[in-house]
């Protein structure tokens, strides 16, 4: 053993036994050991030795690894999923990261449990940024990446992990610092999303940290809890604005077409009104034409017919009562008057107006 106990010198304590008696002990263990049946003496322990040495190179790499030898602490090739063999310690050593897999890192916050239900911790330090427009918001993300340079991410930087997230929280408030809180609370996400990735592969390269960025993915941006209230006011006045904006537009799409379509109507109807009068209007013109030429031909006859059409027109709708002459002379012809003066006096009046001017116009 190693240690040799001195229970009197010591107080109980265990001391280191100088090295070169350990392995003369060992030697003289061997010696005596091969010495009582085994031929060859030390060679055949030392042919052990060396073979249990050499078997300690055999190592298997994972289908999800990449096998990466160090020879003396320098990396010089890799291999691939499966068994392989190389020079053992302290000559050869062999890393085996895992490429395929895609690791997970939370900013802003950690999970405690994965639940149900799940429960986080807040880390305000990682997550409080800072928005163009100099307000603050309270961003928890998370970015998913893959090793895809296994020697440049096991030796270009320390503490992957760590690197990673720091950098990522780097690029997110880089981000954020370019937008206003308006973007980063509604419609800009994605947008903010997407520029993280790209602006954190661009610091991974620029490190040569041989890692490929999968996605990075807001969880939750709210305002400060101090201002939250505050913040919901105002989200919900511009919700309420384009709400009446919405209404209104609605309205719009709905009169437009119908007043549009009444203009339409009244102009069909003043054009049917205009053809109306100017065909009724050269009626009127070629029927007195056509009477001008029969008074010309025969005045006395045209006279009377236009004086019957008239009666004929005035009287043709009203109750008539029609006396002999012989008859009339014994009887006192009334007009029931009472009944409708201003009606039958119209009549009368009109049809006496209508028949001399009827006359008066061929006349002439």
């Amino acid at each position: 053993m190693p240690w040799e106990y001195n229970g009197d010198e010591n107080d109980g304590k265990k001391q280191p036994a100088d090295i070169e008696d350990i392995i003369k002990k060992v030697f003289n263990r061997a010696e005596k050991g091969v010495s009582g049946g085994l031929p060859g003496g030390p060679f055949v322990l030392i042919a052990i030795l060396l073979v249990g040495w050499l078997a300690t190179g055999f190592y298997i790499v994972g289908p999800d690894e990449l096998g990466v030898v160090k020879r003396f602490g320098e990396a010089v090739y890799t291999t691939k999923s499966g068994p392989h063999w190389h020079l053992p310690k302290p000559i050869e050593t062999v890393l085996k990261p895992k490429v395929t897999q895609v690791k997970r890192l939370e900013i802003g916050f950690r999970t405690i449990s994965s639940g149900p239900p799940a429960r986080y911790q807040m880390v305000p330090r990682e997550s409080m940024m800072l928005t163009g427009d100099e307000n603050i918001v309270n961003a928890q993300f998370i970015v998913q990446y893959r090793i895809s340079d296994p020697i440049a991410y096991l030796f270009n930087i320390n503490n992957q992990t760590e690197t990673v997230r720091v950098a990522t929280e780097a690029a997110m408030r880089e981000v954020i610092g370019k937008n206003d809180i308006d973007i980063v609370l509604t419609t800009g996400k994605n947008k903010v999303q997407k520029d993280c990735e790209k602006r954190l592969q661009e610091v991974l390269d620029s490190y040569k940290a041989g890692v490929d960025i999968v996605a990075v993915q807001l969880q939750d941006v709210h305002p400060p809890k101090e201002v939250i209230q505050s913040f919901q006011d105002v989200a919900s006045a511009k919700e309420n604005k384009i709400r009446l904006i919405n209404e209104a537009q609605g309205y719009s799409n709905d009169i437009l077409p119908k007043a549009k379509g009444k203009a339409e109507e009244m102009t069909n109807q003043a054009l049917a009104y205009k053809a109306e009068l100017v065909n009724q209007a050269a009626g009127e013109a070629d029927r007195f034409l056509a009477n001008l030429t029969a008074y010309k031909v025969a005045p006395q006859i045209t006279r009377k017919r236009m004086q019957l059409e008239m009666m004929e027109g005035v009287l043709g709708g009203i109750d008539k009562v029609i006396i002999d002459p012989k008859v009339s002379r014994s009887l006192l012809p009334l007009l029931p008057l009472e009944a409708r003066p201003n009606l039958n006096r119209s009549i009368i009046e009109s049809a006496q107006t209508g028949s001399q001017s009827q006359v008066g116009r061929v006349g002439r």
